[in-house]
């Protein structure tokens, strides 16, 4: 009632009532009582700073392995890192708000620069807690050699000095690993120009060796390539069927043509480690054989595959991709794969499709003149005796016709191709002849 009447008068004099003054609280009196604490023994760990971070030091070297590597490599820069970040850390003790930003920036930085060097994450994190650890009984040292009796105030301020090290090591930590995924994304980028530079032929001399570390995979090999087409979804399933156990591998995939650069037989036990690829595809790492006549035909449906023949070296990688698009060219258009080594003739006309087309017209050009219905009849009765090796019994098995249905079907091809299927010279010029028109027509 007394307030309301005060304030009442006040209103009418114009005057703003004065607050009582508050009492503090006990607890209020403790926390002001502990960052005196606080602020007088961080004051003489920062006077001592050099002392402190010589302690930190050689319990890194104690402690951590990773850092006693470090200390051995470059002692001066690794004393220099620990001073920075506990100079910070004794500051923020100071002035939290004033210090804070400048504290964060040292921590990522320290973060970012270990991750490029390759130190382990947990090695990273074990050195900051012990600075944490170190800082903490430097501040309960100092406190018991000059005042004894405020030791227990510093309870007061054990949680704000431990969250500040929760705080950086989670900073570092996301540092490190923002880092650490730049860093993988510029190797991947890296190997993907480098394994492009050699299934182009275009990488240097000079290369060769980063490319060699970077696709995990030796520089003097024997290698193939495997070029595969077809659904891109499909394509590294399709790799991995026609490869066999234990390949050592790097697959680059391109937009219309994935290519894997294959390590070849034995030497898949010796190389480096194999290297995921630009797509994600990786290799098993198991020896053994991996050459390409002990690839199975496992091919995805609709999936087109070229298996090159082997080269020597990184350097002849190009060869080596030219080799698997050949292959690829005279792949059946509804899918399948083709080892090159196996189908050398038809790999003639794919390198030369104008003369596999003079060929095909100079030497089948009558029969295929002739009506739709009997030019078909004609090629694939040729076609299926040559399969069956020259046997007119088994073609006239396959074909569900007699055999003297066979001979006189190849008795008219001689006629109107004025060959005779009996002279080695001219059984090989059909032969190519029909492989031109197969592959041409595919």
């Amino acid at each position: 009632m007394q307030h309301a009447v005060r304030s009442r008068a006040a209103i009418r004099t114009g005057l703003t009532p004065v607050p009582r003054p508050r009492t503090p609280s006990v607890a209020s009196l403790m926390d002001a009582d502990a960052l005196r604490v606080l602020h007088r023994a961080a004051r003489a760990l920062l006077d001592d700073l050099p002392d402190l971070t010589d302690r930190l030091v050689a319990l890194l070297r104690e402690q951590e392995p990773a850092y006693r590597t470090a200390l051995t490599k470059d002692p001066t820069a690794t004393w220099q890192e620990a001073h920075r970040s506990l100079r910070h850390s004794v500051t923020s003790l100071l002035d939290p708000r004033g210090a804070r930003d400048a504290a964060r920036r040292c921590s990522w930085r320290i973060g970012a620069a270990r991750a490029e060097q390759g130190l382990p994450l947990d090695a990273l994190l074990h050195a900051f807690r012990l600075g944490g650890s170190l800082v903490w009984q430097r501040l309960v040292e100092e406190t018991s050699r000059t005042a004894p009796e405020d030791v227990r105030l510093l309870v007061h301020v054990a949680a704000d000095v431990w969250n500040f090290v929760d705080e950086h090591c989670t900073l570092v930590a996301d540092a490190y690993r923002q880092t650490e995924w730049q860093l993988g994304r510029r190797r991947e980028n890296r190997a993907r120009l480098l394994a492009a530079g050699l299934l182009d032929g275009t990488s240097r001399i000079a290369d060769l060796p980063e490319a060699a570390q970077a696709l995990g995979l030796p520089e003097y090999g024997r290698y193939y390539v495997v070029a595969v087409t077809g659904a891109p979804p499909a394509r590294s399933d399709a790799a991995r069927a026609v490869l066999p156990p234990g390949a050592r591998v790097h697959w680059h995939a391109g937009t219309d043509v994935g290519y894997g650069i294959v390590l070849d037989g034995a030497d898949g036990a010796d190389g480096a480690d194999g290297a995921d690829g630009a797509d994600g595809t990786d290799d098993d790492g198991l020896p053994g054989p991996a050459g390409p006549e002990d690839a199975p035909d496992a091919p995805v449906a609709g999936v087109r595959i070229g298996i090159g023949s082997a080269v020597d070296g990184l350097a002849s990688v190009g060869d080596a991709r030219r080799r698997a698009d050949t292959a690829l060219e005279i792949c059946p258009r509804t899918g399948g794969t083709v080892r090159l080594a196996d189908h050398l003739p038809a790999a003639l006309v794919a390198s030369s499709p104008e003369l596999g087309g003079a060929l095909a017209e100079r030497v089948l050009g009558p029969l295929l003149r002739l009506e739709a219905a009997d030019r078909e009849v004609l090629l694939d009765t040729l076609t299926t005796w040559l399969d069956c090796d020259g046997s007119a019994q088994r073609a006239g098995e396959r074909l569900y016709c007699h055999r003297n249905t066979v001979l006189n079907r190849l008795r008219r091809c001689e006629q109107l191709t004025g060959r005779s299927l009996a002279r080695p010279a001219d059984l090989v010029e059909i032969s190519l002849a029909l492989t031109a028109r197969r592959v041409l027509r595919d």
